[in-house]
């Protein structure tokens, strides 16, 4: 072809890439499209440079995400990343980062999608291809404009993403009496942060926690956003955080111990407790119970303990732990000069009392049926109506809770039914 007739070919062609390249990049974000690496697209697309142009506008990707890392958090990219330099500049990430470097980070920090991270490895590859080798073929125009249309859709369309909390400053923020609980901000500041620092923070929480060298102010603190931090940690997290109990058990810190177990309260994560974890929590407290039964204020206090812990008792405590709540929820009899009653029961318990029933599974079950009916205190209280009617209430909530292949399950439809109450205390009565 003459020089002649290439000058009247390129316009046209670089007319029609030019009016393609105008509509692609028309959902750039205005503080984007005065990029020189964009102008230099523009630039070579007019004269057919396909090659250049992917280049070009690769380049304008990678400037955009490093100013949006730089702007999350140069600090959180470090610790993830873990470069041989640590990134300080915009410069640094010329001298010490590669693309997929760069890529990675970004996802990691929330700076992209994971559906963005997986389609710019795909770019990256483009772009290495057709303009990172020569003697590749000729992208075609479907080619550059779909890789540039990814690039736009999850990095040049897309705002700057809110800056991460220095974790350092928001504790020591936290310790201060100025510190603002407003709902709303803590949702965002927390709900926000990637995984890394969640993880960091709800560690460094519970640290901050369980010693005694913590400010009232601080734990006071820690008190009000634990709940909404443990609504947005992933299970992994929670459970880690949980488990860390077990190893201060083992070094006998009774203060420490008992902060531990008031964090997980908390963040009502009790569910994530070893069995070793619960057993040591609830058995001294289950075995006082039942020294102090028809002791009131006893019943009361241990009955309130015991009953966010109502559906993970574990199972070599649940005879006793049942027993206990069958004998202080049908209570005593005796007599009152002052009130005309032989019903007497623990009144704050048995508030609670059908609550923690609700949480039982066949397990339970079972040892509530053995309880009722070898126990030789009730024995004798259930002949008091009024105390049989109490039983009556809490094998309702039982019969709820069992499943039909329940093997006793007969027991509990016999306590209920009034025709069949005779037979009942004939089984009783045999033990």
């Amino acid at each position: 072809m003459k020089q002649s007739e290439a000058r009247e070919v390129a316009p046209t062609y670089g007319a029609e890439l030019n009016s393609s390249f105008e509509k692609c990049i028309s959902g750039v974000r205005d503080d984007v499209k005065d990029n020189p690496y964009l102008q230099e697209a523009m630039k070579v697309l007019r004269v057919g440079g396909l090659r250049s142009a992917i280049g070009c506008f690769w380049n304008a990707v990678v400037d955009d995400l490093r100013n949006k890392v730089i702007f999350r958090s140069l600090n959180l990219f470090n610790k993830e990343i873990k470069p041989r330099k640590e990134i300080k500049t915009y410069e640094d990430f010329q001298d010490h980062i590669n693309d997929d470097e760069l890529i990675d980070g970004a996802y990691k920090i929330g700076v992209i999608s994971w559906e963005a991270h997986k389609v710019l490895k795909h770019a990256k590859e483009t772009r290495h291809i057709f303009d990172g080798h020569p003697k590749s073929s000729e992208p075609s125009l479907i080619k550059v404009l779909a890789m540039m249309e990814d690039c736009i859709k999850y990095v040049l369309s897309i705002e700057s993403p809110p800056q991460i909390i220095d974790i350092d400053e928001y504790i020591a923020t936290m310790n201060e009496a100025t510190y603002s609980r407003n709902v709303v901000s803590i949702e965002n500041a927390l709900g926000d942060l990637p995984e890394t620092y969640k993880n960091e923070l709800a560690n460094r929480l519970f640290t901050a926690y369980i010693i005694s060298e913590s400010s009232t102010t601080l734990k006071s603190n820690i008190e009000f956003i634990v709940p909404i931090l443990w609504n947005v940690l992933p299970k992994e997290i929670k459970i880690q955080v949980v488990r860390r109990i077990d190893s201060l058990v083992t070094k006998a810190d009774t203060t420490v111990i008992e902060n531990a177990f008031n964090f997980v309260r908390l963040s009502n994560g009790e569910k994530y407790l070893s069995t070793f974890a619960r057993r040591t929590r609830l058995q001294p407290t289950i075995e006082y119970l039942e020294a102090n039964l028809d002791n009131w204020s006893v019943e009361d206090k241990c009955i309130e303990f015991l009953e966010p812990y109502a559906p993970i008792v574990p199972e070599e405590l649940l005879d006793k732990y049942v027993s206990c709540l069958v004998h202080t929820y049908v209570g005593t009899v005796g007599l009152s000069h002052q009130f005309q009653r032989t019903d007497f029961y623990a009144n704050g318990a048995s508030v609670r009392i059908p609550r923690m029933i609700e949480a039982f599974d066949n397990s339970a079950a079972s040892a509530f049926v053995m309880c009722v009916t070898t126990s030789l205190i009730l024995k004798q209280r259930l002949r008091n109506p009024a105390k049989f009617r109490r039983l009556q209430t809490l094998t309702g909530i039982v019969l709820e809770r069992v499943s039909a292949s329940f093997k006793e399950i007969d027991i509990l439809k016999m306590i209920l039914d009034e025709e069949r109450e005779k037979e009942f205390f004939k089984i009783i009565n045999r033990q």
